[in-house]
């Protein structure tokens, strides 16, 4: 006789909960790309009908420092010089004297006594938060509303009290912090870029509500290191604020090209996390390879402005060109371009349009990255995007657009006249 299989009645549930992702438009696809080195933001997309060359317009790696040759050759000599892996956790053989170097030149980076690497963005704040939030007797950690995934479930890993203010808003801010024991501890965990609406926080103004109330800040840079302030070290640098915060992280997954997370601050509070947090202890180390790389673009975007320059002339121009189209952009001091759909099933078929018809590649935004009503494509201009790339994609939303009646105006000029 055959036994039942008891997963078949787990499985019938993965399948309807993914039915129904699939019909409100919310199923992820990902699209099966090769980077070509050397031509960037071209790439190869694998699919049933072949293989093809798209041009990328949602990749993090905002300057294109995933092809610089500096760190290219960083990541060669590291495979020659140490091999693949690190070979195990930091504690246990795998602090590779990489790891040390790029350490040190990130607290540099941020003025900062120490820093301490992770596996990535992600996890460096789920750990920090997780550890700091959870050890510090009577932690209240009071949370920007908009904060990322990583530090929504490392505040709540800790356990740890929390309070949320309204986005970007100081006064509220201010107002749970005086509603809190006044000897109690306290924790402001915010971000400098947001990355889906791109608006920037008014770093200053949080600042002095945290002091006036003792409280210590956290500020997650990852979408700001490498690109703002005179050495790449962010929107604190930029607004000269870094001395400011008491702990400052970042990634080397976007603006740097590479991989990784990290933490800076004090040296005392650096070394509490790397002798507690279990996502630090736990993990293997990053192979010597990709720290080599990261350590390469950290020093070239320090000594280097020409990849910022270029960056904000290229996102000025989209934002230009795509407002004259009346292509709806929803406006921000940064560099992130988001143009708004305003439906899920809607975002997910002009990006499957745009792959398919124009070989032009932005993946569409939708709940629960963003709230529902306010899907989106998601476009990062770099320095490495042509004139001619801009063209296509202006060309291609405004002929999308007009056909599904987005464009923000009521009229429609000939697409000439918004064009080229």
């Amino acid at each position: 006789m055959q036994r039942p299989d008891p997963s078949s009645k787990f499985d019938l549930f993965f399948r309807e909960s993914l039915e129904r992702l699939k019909q409100e438009g919310r199923y992820r696809s990902f699209a099966d790309l090769e980077r070509n080195q050397g031509q960037f933001p071209a790439a190869r997309r694998h699919s049933e009908q072949g293989v093809d060359e798209v041009t990328v317009w949602c990749s993090n790696d905002y300057l294109g420092m995933g092809q610089n040759p500096q760190v290219l050759q960083a990541m060669h000599e590291g495979i020659d010089n140490c091999g693949a892996g690190a070979g195990g956790t930091r504690n246990i053989s795998g602090t590779n004297h990489y790891h040390v170097l790029l350490e040190r030149e990130l607290a540099e980076l941020h003025n900062k006594q120490n820093a301490l690497l992770f596996t990535s963005g992600y996890v460096s704040n789920w750990t920090a938060l997780s550890t700091l939030a959870g050890a510090i007797p009577g932690c209240i950690v009071f949370s920007d509303s908009d904060n990322h995934a990583s530090m929504i479930e490392g505040i709540r890993h800790s356990r740890a009290e929390k309070k949320l203010f309204r986005h970007n808003d100081p006064e509220h801010l201010n107002q749970l912090l005086g509603e809190a024991p006044e000897d109690s501890a306290k924790l402001v965990v915010f971000e400098s870029v947001y990355s889906m609406d791109g608006d920037i926080a008014p770093i200053d103004e949080i600042a002095d509500v945290a002091d006036r109330h003792g409280a210590l800040t956290y500020l997650d840079e990852v979408h700001a290191v490498g690109l703002y302030g005179p050495t790449g070290a962010g929107i604190a640098e930029r607004e000269g604020l870094s001395d400011r915060i008491s702990v400052i992280e970042g990634t080397l997954a976007k603006a740097f090209g590479v991989m990784g997370g990290y933490i800076t601050g004090s040296s005392d509070l650096i070394d509490y996390v790397r002798s507690f947090a279990s996502g630090f202890i736990f993990t293997t180390a990053l192979p010597p390879a990709v720290t080599a790389g990261a350590l390469a673009s950290v020093q070239h975007l320090r000594a280097s402005t020409a990849e910022r320059k270029a960056h904000v002339e290229q996102v000025a121009q989209v934002k230009s060109r795509l407002e004259a189209a009346r292509i709806p952009v929803l406006a921000n001091d940064s560099h992130i371009v988001p143009v708004m759909v305003g439906d899920a099933r809607l975002c997910r078929e002009i990006s499957d349009r745009l792959l398919n018809e124009k070989r032009i590649y932005i993946q569409p935004i939708n709940y629960p990255t963003v709230p529902k009503g306010t899907e989106r494509l998601r476009i990062t201009p770099t320095p490495l995007h042509s004139s001619a790339n801009i063209d296509a994609l202006v060309d291609a939303l405004y002929e999308l657009f007009a056909e599904y009646g987005l464009l923000t105006a009521s009229t429609q000029n000939d697409l000439a006249s918004v064009t080229g």
